[in-house]
């Protein structure tokens, strides 16, 4: 079964008990904030209970890429990105994110709390998703091309949906840092895409045609 959220089948009584005992903090951050930096450092895990933020990782020369777009129940920290220890979490609205210490999560409980393991096995299988997604993510980016990392993504996003349509998780500018590309040359693109006939765009809101 595919897990959404790290506290999948923990009821909320039981959900207020383990964040007691996990000693689990909420914070809140506004859009454009950092959350944390650093990441494979920060010894927690992270998880969005309201808005969206931006996992992302600049280069030596400045250059921003983005790893991740972190939405309401994403979860994020060490365990789950191995990609390097200059990777940081920026609000992109409004969050409220609650941290947990890791060590609460691997850590035998002495009480033997149910909660406990169904924890433990949400984060295994949220782990496994991780993977998964990186995975997707490295066949996107191993395209040579402009145009074959538009298509292969949005072919990714239009595979849930069966009238092949869909909203852009991100503005044009993080989609052009998210798939590596320079921005304007990724317009053009879009714009070749849209006269060739192979996809319809409205704003953000993305048809993908037959090809």
């Amino acid at each position: 079964m595919e897990v959404k959220s790290i506290f999948d089948g923990i009821e909320d009584f039981e959900l207020e008990k383990m964040l007691k005992c996990f000693e689990a903090r909420k914070m809140t951050f506004k859009k454009d904030r950092t959350i944390v930096t650093n990441i494979i450092n920060v010894k927690t895990v992270g998880i969005i209970l309201s808005g969206t933020a931006n996992m992302i990782r600049y280069d030596y020369n400045g250059n921003r890429s983005i790893i991740e777009k972190l939405e309401t129940n994403s979860v994020f920290g060490e365990v789950f990105s191995r990609l390097g220890s200059d990777i940081s979490v920026i609000a992109t609205s409004d969050c409220e994110v609650l941290f947990i210490e890791y060590e609460h999560i691997i850590k035998r409980c002495k009480k033997g709390c149910s909660y406990h393991s169904t924890l433990t096995n949400n984060v295994l299988k949220l782990l496994s998703s991780k993977i998964v997604e990186l995975n997707q993510r490295l066949e996107i980016l191993s395209k040579r091309t402009i145009r074959d990392k538009l298509l292969s993504y949005f072919e990714l996003l239009a595979n849930d949906n069966p009238r092949r349509t869909f909203n852009l998780p991100f503005t044009y500018t993080d989609l052009a840092d998210y798939l590596s590309v320079d921005r304007s040359a990724m317009m053009r693109e879009i714009k070749n895409l849209k006269e060739e006939g192979f996809i319809k765009t409205n704003g953000r809101h993305i048809s993908l045609m037959s090809y």
